[in-house]
């Protein structure tokens, strides 16, 4: 059976990548012409075939918990996999993203990202990619909508606890915005280094938001306290065998 899940596995993430392209190629003149909100249509039906896909080929669900937030807000979120950023996006109207440097040279994600206004990092740079983030959120050529941020500042194994990145503190500060954390258990079933996708019910949460006014070290630690542990319950209920101690 393992093998078979293995072949599925295949299976599905070819197809994933040939629609990437497909949705990427043939929505360019939506994207293009429809401005910012093109793009995010064009990018969110690719989420959406991805999560049906997913249930089809390896059985793998996928389920969007809390409120979703649909006003100007920052989401703070743990990022365990590719498959928690095609579900928030899907699930957000208006989704922009706090982004690796790197990716701007991506075929097609690159694209489609500038297209929606996301905000590339630098991260080799630390204090001066702060800066530049939060200049860029605060200036951003398309203001509005859903910011997302990895609070950890990059994706992570399931029941890894690394700690999170001030960067999402100095967001908080200088937008005035309410957080919405964000909590997940997709690593469980979309491991970081395997090919294999697992059958199961991935769930991302949103919990309830945060208010703006709260001291940058204040919030650090109540978002990390809020996500790691809704995600540790998640990944408990998913049946992940949690370790005594996971922080690294």
């Amino acid at each position: 059976m393992l093998v078979i899940q293995y072949i599925r596995s295949f299976i599905f993430i070819v197809q994933m990548y040939v629609a990437l392209a497909a949705f990427a190629v043939f929505g360019l003149p939506i994207g293009v012409l429809g401005g910012r909100m093109g793009a995010i249509a064009v990018a969110r039906g690719y989420a959406h075939w991805v999560r049906i896909s997913a249930r089809w080929l390896v059985g793998l669900r996928s389920e969007i918990r809390g409120e979703i937030p649909t006003g100007d807000v920052l989401i703070a979120a743990k990022h365990q996999s590719f498959f928690d950023i095609l579900m928030i996006f899907s699930a957000v109207p208006k989704g922009k993203f706090i982004m690796k440097k790197e990716l701007v040279w991506t075929p097609f994600v690159g694209w489609y990202a500038y297209l929606m206004g996301c905000i590339p990092v630098d991260r080799a740079k630390r204090g001066k990619a702060i800066k530049g983030m939060v200049d860029a959120a605060k200036n951003g050529r398309m203001q509005g909508g859903q910011l997302i941020i990895f609070a950890q500042g990059t994706r992570v194994a399931a029941g890894a606890k690394p700690p999170y990145k001030v960067g999402a503190g100095m967001l908080y500060r200088t937008l005035k915005l309410p957080c919405v954390p964000a909590a997940t258990n997709v690593g469980v079933f979309w491991p970081r280094r395997s090919m294999l996708r697992k059958p199961g019910l991935a769930v991302v949460e949103f919990l309830p938001p945060i208010a703006p006014g709260l001291s940058v070290d204040d919030y650090m630690t109540r978002i990390a306290d809020e996500i790691e542990t809704a995600s540790d319950v998640l990944m408990t209920e998913a049946g992940f065998p949690m370790p005594e101690n996971a922080f690294e």
